[in-house]
């Protein structure tokens, strides 16, 4: 059936999405600066899916979220809800969904980068579409990762990671050593998800190439752009 971009999206509503954020603006703009984050990536994860012959599915939360934000959404895209746990719990059982309705290789990426290059998720397919490596990954500044790519399950990517930590990227890797699975990553990018993230976001508005992704060029993001 063609590769699957799942996007994972949380209601963006006021004190329950980009909390961090909202210590800094308030809750209710963190949440409409969410709702700008879902669409931007929303329209990124379909143009990449679509330019491939593939399809772009929201794995949602919480699981009766989807009214709100399937209006977020452009024309083609699914809607799921994401399995309970924690980051790693819910990351996989969106890889298995999309992996048990016969998708391959499926990426999973989030909606805290809305000016992501399409390049960088376009790498990242590339390298399993090609055979280079069997995952490949996104990796974000502080310690992360924004996209992950997998050419089938591989269960051992989510087991003993710290999530929401500096060192989730370097465990990951480790992790793929361990299990024997060629791993690749791309140049990275930079997450919005507290106040330095949305300093450099604004930075990047301003005309000012974001640190460390002075070579990259980014999604124009014109939703995150109004609300910024």
């Amino acid at each position: 059936m063609g590769i699957a971009i799942g996007l994972m999206c949380k209601a963006p509503r006021a004190g329950f999405a980009k909390t961090r954020l909202a210590r800094t603006i308030g809750a209710e703009a963190a949440a409409r600066l969410a709702a700008a984050f879902i669409n931007d990536s929303a329209a990124r994860a379909l143009a990449v899916a679509a330019a491939l012959g593939g399809v772009a599915v929201a794995l949602h939360t919480p699981a009766d979220a989807g009214p709100e934000i399937a209006p977020l959404l452009p024309p083609g895209f699914g809607l799921a809800p994401q399995p309970e746990g924690d980051l790693g719990a819910r990351m996989a059982g969106g890889f298995a969904a999309l992996f048990g309705a016969g998708h391959g290789p499926v990426l999973i990426t989030g909606t805290d980068i809305p000016t992501l290059p399409d390049a960088l998720l376009r790498s990242a397919l590339a390298a399993v579409l090609s055979g280079r490596a069997e995952a490949a990954a996104v990796p974000v500044l502080d310690g992360g990762y924004c996209a992950l790519v997998l050419a089938r399950p591989m269960p051992a990517l989510f087991q003993g990671i710290a999530w929401s930590t500096a060192g989730v990227m370097a465990a990951t890797e480790a992790a793929a050593a361990s299990a024997g699975i060629g791993f690749h990553r791309t140049p990275p990018w930079y997450d919005v998800d507290d106040e330095h993230g949305l300093g450099i976001l604004r930075a990047e508005f301003a005309g000012t190439a974001p640190a460390d992704c002075a070579d990259m060029v980014g999604y124009d993001a014109m939703a995150t752009r109004l609300v910024v």
